[in-house]
């Protein structure tokens, strides 16, 4: 009895170890059917860990589950959108503008200086080629008037004409005029010609005599007016030429100039000068001018016979009219812009002084904006359009630049743009653009 009783419980045992054996074995299959079935694995914690097998998390230590593969991943576009990097879009709550159009009149403000006055400059040259024997003539702008003796030159060419001249004198006078119009075109005057014939004694010096009154500048020196150094400071604002000169202290604190500054001249005794060369350049003080460099945004608004007002930078009181009466294009320095000049029949002012002038100028065109809703980026402008809840970067076609307004050729009419450009960039950022 107690034998039978031991022996049901031994295969009562057997049956349920061979049962665990068998369901354990059936799991396996099971699961290695599922995993060549191609079934992933990830964390319930962090879903970017995605496995081909059963283990562990390796940030939680977490069991990985199954992973669904019928189940999409939903996005909310409004967070993807609201996602993107600060350099391509930025949310803000800054107010939003509408751009300006219509006609506006603008005074426009450029610099300019005094100078002489082109079309009365003489040029001075020595006729024959020699050596400079003596030189009168010291520093530049030094005063002369007409006829006074400036230097004398050494000429061989002159000392064998006047040997012609004692020859035909003596053997031929009906060569005589000739020979005494010879000389004179040599620089001669007719009393020296007189004395050679009188004293038949040659004269080897030449006199070189000023052909007008006012002032001397050697023809190798420096022009009166450097008109690329008036156009740097507006080219250094942004070149815009709208930027009142007057009103800044970089030009408040800027002296204007009582007259050009005398310079030694380089031409020096013993020098050997060609015939025809020229020398030296007269400029006459009854006439100046005045120059005004405009930006090329400006250039082609202004025309011949436009009204100008300008005043010298130092006093603004002493306002004064012109008119435009020539305008030439220079490229000088590095700088593109455009030279206009007003001819003044007043000359109480000094070359050299410098000038601030205001020019009405009328747009029709364009769209216009606050300068702080333009940002500035190296060569480019940017403003920030709104489009739904954040602001975008784009890049904008500019004009000129009038009081705290630039105007805009691209067309923004029906945009939004931050009335801050500048509000929205990050001093760490690069802006991206489309």
């Amino acid at each position: 009895m107690r034998n039978s009783y031991i022996v049901k419980i031994l295969l009562g045992l057997s049956f349920a170890f061979f049962g665990l054996v068998a369901c354990k074995s059936k799991s396996d299959r099971a699961s290695h059917a599922d995993h060549k079935a191609g079934r992933l694995y990830t964390c319930p914690m962090h879903p970017q860990i995605i496995r081909d097998q059963p283990g562990k998390c390796p940030i939680c230590g977490m069991d990985l589950v199954p992973k669904d593969a019928n189940k999409e991943l939903v996005i909310d576009s409004s967070v993807v959108r609201l996602t993107r990097p600060v350099n391509a879009q930025v949310i803000a709550s800054i107010p939003a503008i509408s751009p300006e159009s219509g006609t506006r009149i603008y005074s426009s403000e450029v610099n300019g200086t005094v100078t002489y006055d082109t079309r009365n400059q003489t040029s001075v040259s020595s006729r024959v080629g020699g050596r400079v024997e003596r030189l009168l003539i010291k520093y530049n702008y030094q005063p002369v008037k007409r006829g006074q003796l400036i230097m004398e030159v050494y000429s061989p060419d002159l000392a064998a004409a006047q040997r012609e001249l004692l020859y035909v004198a003596h053997n031929s006078t009906e060569m005589l005029a000739g020979a005494k119009q010879r000389l004179q075109l040599l620089g001669m005057q007719p009393a020296q010609i007189e004395q050679v014939l009188k004293t038949g004694n040659i004269l080897y010096r030449v006199p070189v005599y000023s052909n007008s009154d006012g002032y001397i500048l050697e023809k190798s020196a420096a022009a009166p007016v450097q008109a690329a150094a008036v156009m740097a400071p507006q080219a250094a604002a942004g070149g815009d030429g709208m930027s009142a000169m007057s009103g800044s202290a970089s030009a408040a604190a800027t002296p204007a100039p009582a007259a050009p500054v005398a310079t030694p001249v380089l031409l020096r005794e013993g020098q050997y000068v060609s015939a025809g060369q020229s020398l030296f350049t007269i400029y006459q003080a009854q006439t100046l001018v005045a120059e005004f460099a405009f930006p090329p945004q400006l250039a082609a608004r202004i025309k011949q016979g436009q009204k100008v007002l300008f005043f010298p930078t130092s006093d603004e009181n002493a306002m004064q009219s012109g008119s435009i009466g020539l305008i030439e294009p220079v490229f000088r320095g590095s700088l593109n812009f455009t030279l206009a000049r007003v001819y003044m029949k007043d000359n109480h002012l000094q070359v050299g002084q410098l000038l601030t002038a205001n020019v009405p100028m009328v747009y029709t065109e364009g769209w216009w904006l606050p300068k702080k809703a333009v940002y500035r980026l190296g060569n480019k402008s940017v403003v920030f359009r709104k489009e739904k809840d954040v602001y975008v970067p784009v890049v904008v076609e500019t004009g000129v630049e009038a009081k705290d307004m630039i105007q805009v050729n691209t067309n923004i009419g029906d945009w939004k743009v931050a009335s801050n450009a500048y509000y929205m960039v990050d001093s760490e950022s690069f802006i991206k653009t489309n």
